[in-house]
């Protein structure tokens, strides 16, 4: 039996297992897909694993190792003489050592706002996710039909907390799908031909070099809508709400307030605070008497 041939295993979110599929056909199966796994040593993976790491990086080769690793515990619950080539200790990434917490100055969320005005939809999903503090699949992979009236209803199977999660839209993000073209057959909003997902890293690096702003990613874009939310005074429980978040401990098991309307107003005063830092009102000037 070749690596090719396991079933690539399902989990509880659909979308994590298109990626995990994707991830395996683009980066695993090229080198090892037709490698026979009573030969696949440690050694084989951990030469692929430098490979990743050296293209994309710490994060996609830990990702990578990942995908492998539930695909051989999935098939040695399955076979009693598997052995799987993966053991602990061949992470390359450090949480610890990266955790990061980067937010866009008011300057940058500027050069990055004038850098996406050309309609595109990765332009669209940038200004998308400030606008919504949304993770970056959730978006990237959002279906027309989540869409209903303003409200996105993005279901448990593509929420990383897995649960179903209602999310009020801003006129602002209602006016980023509304510019989006809808491709007959086409399912998907952000998206080139409706029915696959936008490469993020080639636009990234073109929106970096057309804005100036370097040394960010997509995920600190959440992070500066979270912190504007707070800057334009919404209650800390409300904001992480909008982030989709779950409250803790025995607000979380009593509270089943759905909290619509607090977010849509936080979403409105989060668009607002967007619009007064990429458009700063002109300053007054107050012109002097003439005394003499």
């Amino acid at each position: 039996m070749a690596l090719r041939t396991i079933p690539a295993a399902r989990g509880r979110q659909a979308a994590h297992y298109d990626e995990r599929k994707r991830a395996l056909e683009q980066l695993v199966y090229p080198a090892l897909g037709d490698m026979p796994l009573a030969t696949l040593r440690r050694s084989h993976i951990v030469k692929l694993l430098d490979q990743i790491q050296d293209r994309n990086g710490d994060r996609r080769a830990d990702l990578t190792l990942a995908y492998l690793l539930k695909i051989f515990n999935s098939h040695a619950s399955r076979v009693y003489d598997f052995l799987s080539p993966v053991v602990r200790g061949m992470g390359r990434y450090d949480d610890k050592a990266r955790e990061r917490s980067r937010v866009l100055t008011d300057d940058e969320l500027r050069k990055i706002w004038a850098a996406t005005e050309t309609p595109h939809p990765y332009h669209a999903l940038i200004r998308f996710l400030l606008l919504t503090g949304a993770r970056r699949n959730e978006a990237r992979c959002l279906p027309w039909g989540e869409i209903i009236g303003s409200d996105w209803h993005l279901p448990a199977a593509r929420n990383k907390v897995g649960m179903d999660f209602v999310r009020p839209l801003s006129r602002a993000a209602i006016g980023i799908l509304d510019s989006l073209p809808q491709i007959d057959g086409g399912e998907l909003a952000f998206s080139l031909d409706g029915r696959r997902p936008l490469e993020l890293a080639k636009p990234k690096a073109r929106l970096d070099a057309a804005s100036g702003v370097t040394g960010w990613r997509t995920h600190d874009l959440r992070r500066t809508s979270r912190t504007l939310l707070s800057k334009s005074g919404i209650a800390a429980d409300i904001g992480e709400r909008c982030l989709g978040h779950k409250l803790s401990g025995v607000r979380g098991v009593y509270d089943k307030h759905q909290y619509h309307a607090e977010m849509a107003h936080a979403f409105e005063a989060l668009a607002a605070q967007i619009d007064r830092i990429i458009n700063p009102p002109a300053p007054v000037v107050t012109p002097l008497r003439n005394r003499g």
